[in-house]
């Protein structure tokens, strides 16, 4: 029969649709076009040699049950793989066989990918036309050393951790190596000065550095231009991925679903993922299960305030690496009054020379000490999404739990709305993730909260009253 070949692969796709997940299967399957069937021999069209590679190295035993399902036992599949024609414009096939289990080349060998800025080159996210490896920028600060890293008990951990990724990425039991902390602490510096020592010792490897919303912005983009495909190759060409803040992928399943299987490919071919976060990941909320569990696979390492002596001592880098003298009594003075984090500490340094500069004046105590109080008047307390939860539960006098459970009753319901209403207002985080956090809902719902929290404060004059009893708790 003429349509065979079609009848064949539709009937192989019925199959492995059902036994892996949705955006695997519109990755990898979709775009594979069956040719012809001749002597229990299936051909089938892919788009390009990293295709066929990657199919070899994760699909060989679906493919190969399936097609000897429907052909027998001595079914074969023969890759008609696409390649760029050198200056034509058209497209040039090869072809491999085997003989229904896989005898293609060992993996992890690095492809290489076309430099000309044809139509069916890989596109690069971060806007580099034509991509090889040697030519991904990895977007790290040049000031983000481990030099420039001041160890303390506070991070000795993920320091020691860092530094023996550095020297061996992807060959340690640290992959992935998590680092998390509140705010301020330093893990964007350390995730960044592993990129740096790596990009020192294997100017071969390919590192990237990024933070999780712009892997997000990037990944929607891709999928809005239909370039998906390319989004996730360019990912899976990295050596060191290192992504930044993981809590901001909660409640975005699709982004979660891509960065599950380029984490799956990475870490099989041995590639080395750093990830940073403000919790650990027993505390992420609005994350899948699978991802999770990958997050726990290699080491989690938390990096807490330090110490006065600690905090004195990256006052004295500071000032060292700047060539600027200060007093060291002055030095402790803003250590000792600035314990929130070290973005803090070094804010009221910069405020000191700066007023110091301007207004013509003697670093000493007394001017640190005046910095000091209106930083400490003018910073507000920053409040986590669990906190609001916990103050807005004690006010209506509910059990904190009872947010995240599927009910109507209307306190419950009013107390979700006024912790949403809170979190948006009093947080950075995405409507996406407060929902997430907050009862396990979506962003129309945090929204639809807020509204008619503003509209009961001005139609209910005891709700009205409530939220500010709230506010004046949550010190704002």
């Amino acid at each position: 029969m003429d349509n065979q070949h079609f009848l064949v692969w539709n009937n192989c796709l019925k199959i492995i649709r059902d036994n892996v997940p949705s955006i695997s299967f519109r990755t990898w399957f979709e775009p594979i076009v069956p040719l012809k069937v001749n002597n229990n021999i299936l051909t089938i069209q892919v788009p390009s040699p990293f295709f066929y590679e990657y199919l070899e190295e994760q699909y060989i035993d679906i493919l190969s049950k399936t097609l000897r399902k429907e052909l027998g036992n001595d079914a074969k599949l023969e890759y008609n793989v696409v390649m760029e024609n050198n200056g034509s414009g058209g497209m040039k096939p090869y072809t491999v066989r085997f003989p229904g289990k896989s005898n293609a080349e060992p993996k992890n060998r690095e492809v290489l990918l076309p430099l000309d800025n044809g139509g069916n080159t890989i596109k690069n996210p971060f806007v580099i036309p034509g991509i090889k490896k040697v030519h991904v920028d990895p977007q790290l600060c040049h000031d983000k050393t481990f030099s420039n890293f001041v160890e303390g008990d506070c991070n000795r951990l993920a320091r020691s951790a860092g530094t023996a990724v550095a020297k061996k990425p992807g060959g340690t039991a640290f992959n992935p190596l998590f680092l998390y902390s509140d705010n301020g602490l330093g893990k964007t510096h350390l995730a960044q000065a592993i990129g740096m020592e790596v990009k020192d010792k294997y100017p071969e490897k390919t590192v990237l550095y990024v933070d999780a919303n712009k892997f997000t912005n990037q990944y929607v983009e891709a999928s809005r231009n239909n370039n998906r495909n390319d989004f996730l190759h360019f990912y899976q060409l990295i050596d060191v991925l290192i992504i930044d803040d993981v809590q901001d992928f909660a409640g975005k399943e699709k982004t979660q679903d891509v960065f599950f299987h380029i984490f799956n490919h990475l870490h099989q071919s041995g590639k080395q993922l750093v990830l940073t976060s403000d919790k650990p990941p027993v505390e992420l909320q609005g994350m899948e299960k699978r991802l999770l569990s990958r997050f726990k696979w290699g080491l989690s390492a938390d990096m807490h305030l330090p110490d006065l002596e600690t905090r004195v001592s990256i006052l004295k880098k500071k000032v060292y690496n700047d060539g600027i003298e200060i007093p060291p009594d002055v030095l402790e003075t803003l250590a000792t009054h600035i314990t929130t984090n070290v973005r803090e500490l070094e804010g009221a340094l910069i405020n000191l020379l700066a007023q110091s500069t301007l207004n013509r004046r003697e670093i000493t105590n007394e001017l640190a000490r005046q910095v000091i109080d209106r930083l400490v008047k003018n910073s507000k307390r920053e409040l986590s999404i669990s906190q609001i939860q916990k103050i807005v539960c004690d006010h209506f006098n509910i059990h904190i739990d009872l947010l995240q459970e599927k009910t109507r009753k209307r306190e419950i319901v009013q107390a979700r709305q006024v912790a949403m209403y809170f979190s948006k207002s009093l947080t950075k985080s995405s409507l996406a993730s407060i929902g997430s956090q907050i009862g396990g809902k979506d962003h129309a719902t945090v929204l639809h909260a807020c509204k008619t929290v503003n509209n009961l404060m001005e139609t209910d004059k005891r709700f009205n009253q409530s939220i500010q009893e709230i506010q004046k708790k949550l010190k704002v």
